[in-house]
C-alpha cells in the first residue's frame, strides 16, 4: 500500500515523498481513512509508529479547501487546535504540519510556556488556520482574547493519557467549553488505561478505537535488559557501559529534577559529555540541550518523562532507566525513544533492590518478563568497575580538611651561637638581670612603688616639667 491508495491530495503526496516516506505505517494506514470520514478517532499504537502523521495528513486535506494567500486575519481563524502535554511534543507535532503542509497555503503556529507571550500574540492575531498549543498557555491567550477557538472544527489531544495524568483535566474540559459542539474529535496516544478510556468516551461522539497493537505494548525492535545493581553504584555501572560499550548517543531517565542535574555534573566529572532537560530549565536551555544530544555534540541526555513524549530521533541506539518510573506506562513512553521508524533499539534497565516491585509492575503490563542480567555479566569486570571507583576518589571537601588535625611544622634548626667579643650570646632570647633574691611570702602580692603623679597629668592636661 502507498500514500497515493489513501486518496491523499498531490500536494501531501508530494511533501510525504519529499520526507522519505513511501508506505504508510500499520496506524496511518487505518487512521488516515477514517480521519478522513469525518469520524471521531481514538488511536492507540506503539510509539515511534507514525501517529503524528495519522492524524497530520487528513487533518491537512479536511482544511485543504480553505487555503487561502490573503493577509487577513478573518480569512484565517483557527479550524483545527492540537493539544499536547509538553513543549517538546507542541514543536514536534508543528514541525510535521509545517512539513506536510509546505504545498498548502494554510497558517500554522505553536504555542507554549516558558517563553515570552508578546510574540506568539502578534502571530495569533495575524490569522492562523492550525494551532498547536499546550493547555496552560492556550488558556492564557484565551485570557487576553488574542485567539479565538469559535470556528474549531478538529480537535486532536495528543499524548492524552498523559495530559490527564499531568493533572491537565480541568484545563482541558475549559478548552473543550470553548469549542464549537459540532466538531471531529481525535485522541491520539501510545497507552490507554480502563480509566482514560472512559474518560474519552464522554468526550467523543461514537468514537471508533483503532489499535494496530496490542495495547501498552512496546516496539518489536526493543531489545529490553534489566542489571540488577544496589543504588550506590548505579553511577559507576552507568558510566561503565557508556565506556564499555562505546556508546556514542544514550538518553538516561530519572524520577526528580534535581537529580538529573547531579547525574549530569557527574558523568561531565567523569569525562562523558552529559547534558540535562527537565521542566525547570528555560525553554532556550531546553532547546539547546536537545539540540547538541540530536546533533551528536552530546553524548548523554539525562531527562525526566518530560522528555518520554518529546524526543524524536529516529535512530536512538539506547534509553536508559537510571530509575524506574512510579507508572507502569511511562516505562512504554521512555522505551519508545528507541526503535523508531524501523530501527532497532535497546532499552536498558539499572534496577535495585527497592525497585523490585516497579520491575513487577512493568512485566505485568508488559505481559512478559525481562532477561535479567548481574553487572558482572554484562556491564564490566570487576576489576574495570574498581579501577573506575578508585578514580571517582574525590578529593577532601573544605570543611573536611578544616576538620582535619593541623600539621606541626618541622621543628626549625637550632641557631648557631652568635657570641660578641665579651663573651654575650646574642642568640639567646633576652633576659634582664636580677638582683639580689629577697624572700617575699608566696601570698603576699609584690608591692610596686608609685610615683607622685602631678594632678593636671591625671586630668588629661599637660605639665610642663621645666622649673622656673
Amino acid at each position: 500500500m502507498s500514500f497515493a491508495d489513501l486518496n491523499l491530495i498531490p500536494e501531501l503526496q508530494r511533501a510525504v515523498a519529499d520526507e522519505g516516506y513511501s508506505q504508510p505505517t500499520p496506524i496511518q494506514a487505518k487512521a488516515i481513512p477514517a480521519v478522513l470520514e469525518r469520524r471521531d478517532i481514538m488511536g492507540c499504537a506503539q510509539t515511534g509508529t507514525g501517529k503524528t502523521a495519522g492524524f497530520t495528513l487528513p487533518m491537512l486535506q479536511l482544511l485543504a479547501p480553505y487555503a487561502n494567500s490573503s493577509p487577513s486575519p478573518a480569512r484565517h481563524p483557527v479550524r483545527a487546535l492540537v493539544l499536547t502535554p509538553t513543549r517538546e511534543l507542541a514543536a514536534q507535532v508543528s514541525d510535521s504540519i509545517k512539513a506536510y503542509g509546505k504545498f498548502l497555503k494554510l497558517r500554522s503556529t505553536v504555542v507554549y510556556g516558558g517563553v515570552d507571550m508578546p510574540p506568539q500574540t502578534k502571530i495569533l492575531r495575524e490569522g492562523v488556520d492550525i494551532l498547536v498549543a499546550t493547555p496552560g498557555r492556550l488558556l492564557d491567550h484565551v485570557q487576553q482574547k488574542s485567539v479565538s477557538l469559535s470556528q474549531v472544527e478538529i480537535v486532536v489531544m495528543d499524548e492524552a493519557d498523559r495530559m490527564l495524568d499531568m493533572g491537565f483535566l480541568p484545563d482541558i474540559r475549559r478548552i473543550l467549553a470553548l469549542l464549537p459542539t459540532q466538531r471531529q474529535s481525535l485522541l491520539f496516544s501510545a497507552t490507554f488505561s480502563e480509566e482514560i478510556k472512559k474518560l474519552a468516551n464522554q468526550m467523543l461522539r461514537s468514537p471508533t478505537l483503532i489499535e494496530v497493537a496490542r495495547r501498552n505494548a512496546p516496539a518489536d525492535l526493543v531489545k529490553h535488559q534489566v542489571f540488577e545493581t544496589p543504588a550506590s553504584r548505579k553511577h559507576a555501572v552507568l558510566a561503565n557501559l557508556i565506556r564499555s560499550r562505546e556508546m556514542k548517543q544514550v538518553l538516561v531517565f530519572l524520577r526528580m529534577k534535581r537529580d538529573c542535574n547531579k547525574l549530569a555534573r557527574d558523568l561531565v566529572r567523569d569525562g562523558i559529555n552529559a547534558t540535562a532537560i527537565h521542566s525547570d530549565r528555560t525553554q532556550a536551555e531546553r532547546e539547546q540541550a536537545l539540540s547538541d544530544f540530536k546533533e551528536g555534540r552530546s553524548t548523554v541526555l539525562v531527562a525526566t518523562d518530560i522528555a518520554a513524549r518529546g524526543i524524536d530521533i529516529e535512530e536512538l541506539p539506547f534509553v536508559i532507566n537510571y530509575e524506574l518510573p512510579y507508572t507502569p506506562e511511562d516505562y512504554v513512553h521512555r522505551i519508545g525513544r528507541t526503535g523508531r521508524a524501523g530501527m532497532p533499539g535497546e532499552a536498558i534497565s539499572l534496577v535495585c533492590p527497592d525497585e523490585m516491585r516497579l520491575l513487577a509492575d512493568i512485566e505485568k503490563l508488559l505481559k512478559r518478563a525481562i532477561p535479567r542480567q548481574s553487572v558482572e555479566e554484562g556491564a564490566a569486570d570487576l576489576a574495570a568497575e574498581r579501577e573506575y571507583d578508585r578514580s571517582r576518589e574525590r578529593r577532601p571537601r573544605r570543611e573536611e580538611r578544616e576538620q582535619e588535625p593541623r600539621r606541626t611544622a618541622a621543628p626549625a634548626a637550632k641557631p648557631r651561637p652568635q657570641l660578641a667579643a665579651d663573651g654575650f650570646d646574642f642568640s639567646k632570647p633576652y633576659v634582664p638581670a636580677s638582683g639580689p633574691a629577697t624572700a617575699t611570702p608566696a601570698s603576699a602580692p609584690v608591692q610596686r612603688p608609685r610615683g607622685n603623679r602631678p594632678q593636671a597629668a591625671l586630668l588629661g592636661g599637660f605639665v610642663s616639667r621645666d622649673k622656673k
